[in-house]
């Protein structure tokens, strides 16, 4: 690799909702790239198992409650040194036409998809402004840019996770953090299975995405490590779709 730009030794990164999915394969990519990779989730069992298939530490915490998530970064940097990485990854769905959607379905995905991203991001950001440097990223989606029926508030969330990506990097790039987003398209992972399973939505993906086919989750690593790296020092503020080329095509 040019100058090393790409390589990750010596970094630590912190990837939220790591236990499977693009969490895990993000935080798979970045331990491939060198990095010493910190696993989270709220399932401590499930979280321990994936820890230990990686190789990696493990730091259980809810990303959904504030005061957890600063007592969780504050007590790692004190025992172990700085986070010098974050994904902001955890993430859910729910589906259902809008006029009947649950309002307490509603408040799970503000908590899950956009809270935690505030609650995190700023517990890390603490650390990282005070040594001048550090790399958050957090995950979008294609609906950060489009909308599908069922699936409104979702997409309202992801709206949110592209714009407060955008924030950060306007508060912080001062202190030398730089705060970018990726957007995956659709991907198979187990947040959709049930779209995966439905032949007939798979059959309308294939036509309507330009490459003509489900992402696969080690596609998004190129992306992490870019933003993660060296390579992307004067990158902020940036949401970067990895989607097949769906968002550029009608």
């Amino acid at each position: 690799m040019p100058n090393g730009l790409f390589d990750l030794t010596g970094r630590r990164a912190l990837v939220t909702g790591s236990s499977q999915g693009i969490g895990q394969a993000l935080a798979r990519g970045l331990a491939e790239a060198g990095a010493e990779v910190v696993l989270n989730g709220r399932d401590a069992e499930k979280l321990a198992a994936a820890a230990e298939a990686l190789g990696a530490r493990s730091l259980a915490f809810d990303v959904t409650d504030y005061d957890a998530a600063r007592t969780a970064v504050d007590a790692f940097e004190a025992a172990h040194g700085a986070i010098d990485i974050l994904v902001n990854n955890a993430g859910m769905q729910y589906r259902a036409p809008l006029e009947d959607f649950p309002e307490e379905a509603f408040q799970r995905l503000l908590q899950t998809n956009i809270a935690s991203v505030f609650n995190v991001g700023q517990a890390v950001a603490r650390h990282m402004i005070g040594r001048g440097r550090g790399k958050i990223i957090n995950i979008a989606s294609v609906q950060t840019a489009l909308a599908r029926p069922s699936i409104a508030p979702y997409t309202a969330t992801k709206g949110a996770v592209g714009n407060l990506t955008k924030g950060m990097a306007t508060d912080w790039a001062k202190h030398g953090l730089q705060v970018n987003a990726i957007a995956p398209g659709y991907f198979d992972t187990p947040l959709n299975a049930a779209l995966v399973a439905d032949p007939a939505f798979s059959a309308w993906l294939e036509k309507r995405t330009p490459a003509g086919r489900w992402g696969r989750v080690e596609e998004l690593v190129g992306a992490c490590v870019f933003l993660a790296s060296e390579a992307s020092s004067f990158v902020n503020g940036h949401v970067l779709y990895v989607d097949g080329g769906i968002t550029a095509s009608l």
